[in-house]
């Protein structure tokens, strides 16, 4: 009999507490909170992840990141300095490398008036020492982590608004050491990691197209315009969300306005071995963000939701009017 795999940690902000959800790979449907974290008083919580024991919650605000035990206890916290005066522009990221013994943050320091450049930062998860940094040469308003066990390494998509994308990758050498890869584009949004560690996703910061990249060089494996799922580029385009379904299958989402001027959104399947493309999934999602696939075959939407496919894939969909 083939183990379950391990069950992932997962946070949503509410009422100004931080709720974990534990993604058990038996449960679907809706999600209840398997602990819940109060922040620090006067601390507006920007981003947060919680340890696989819930033993831990470490979130950021606009000026630092506070690591607090499951009783709101401080381990350790480190100040984002100087502190800025900026209230928005400026949203730092956090997460946990995949063996969780280290803490990775983003500091979007240009946009906050610390200077002009924005850092990196890795600390060790149990005490706060610093581990590593690494100035980056980005002016982002904000990132987004993408963590996959298999694949023993921490990517950064930095976003810069209407400038584009920054790839990175980080890893933390056996001799205690950091090593920061910068990838060569800066029109290519990181989407998902593949379960398997084998590749990673990247749609094109105009919607043009989807790609996939061998991990970890980055050498482009394949590449899908928006023509190739029946669409007229003049008319939709390629969302910035979804990601691995499984490490053999995809989904992405297209998006666009029907000739009456209506918003629409179908997500559609790939076959990451061959490139082929598959037909609608019936994610059951609210908007084109709504849909995150987990790896195994499910995927969350809002609540959280955490849903499956059915025994058989719907034929492939065009949208209406193209």
């Amino acid at each position: 009999m083939t183990p379950a795999p391990p069950s992932e940690v997962i946070t949503r902000h509410d009422g100004g507490r931080i709720h974990a959800y534990v993604i058990d790979p038996r449960v679907s449907g809706a999600l209840e909170p398997a602990a819940v974290f109060r922040p620090l008083d006067g601390d507006e919580v920007v981003a947060s992840v919680v340890r696989p024991d819930l033993e831990r919650v470490v979130y950021t605000t606009s000026n630092g990141v506070v690591c607090l035990t499951g009783s709101g206890d401080r381990v350790w916290a480190s100040a984002f300095e100087p502190c800025s005066d900026r209230a928005f522009g400026h949203r730092p990221d956090c997460a946990l490398s995949p063996d969780g013994r280290t803490v990775w943050v983003y500091r979007p320091d240009a946009m906050a008036g610390r200077g002009n450049r924005d850092r990196w930062v890795v600390y060790d998860a149990d005490s706060g020492a610093v581990v590593a940094r690494r100035e980056l040469e980005t002016v982002g308003h904000g990132a987004v982590h993408h963590v996959r066990p298999a694949a023993g390494s921490v990517y950064l998509d930095v976003g810069e608004g209407q400038d584009g994308s920054v790839i990175l990758r980080g890893t933390v050498r056996s001799d205690g050491g950091a090593e920061f890869v910068t990838y060569p584009w800066r029109d290519r949004c990181l989407i998902d990691l593949a379960p398997d560690g084998r590749q990673f996703m990247t749609v094109a910061h105009g919607r043009a197209d989807v790609a996939f990249h061998r991990h970890p060089s980055g050498d482009v494996l394949f590449t899908l315009p928006v023509e190739a799922f029946g669409c007229d580029p003049e008319e939709a385009g390629l969302e910035g969300s979804g990601g691995y379904l499984t490490s053999d299958t995809a989904v992405v989402t297209l998006g666009g306005e029907t000739e009456d001027g209506e918003e629409w959104f179908r997500s559609r399947l790939i076959d990451v071995r061959t490139g082929a493309v598959g037909g609608e999934l019936a994610a059951e999602a609210a908007h084109p963000y709504d849909l995150v696939p987990l790896g195994d075959g499910s995927w969350l939407t809002d609540g959280p939701v955490r849903r499956r496919r059915g025994p058989s894939p719907a034929p492939p969909v065009h949208p209406a009017g193209v």
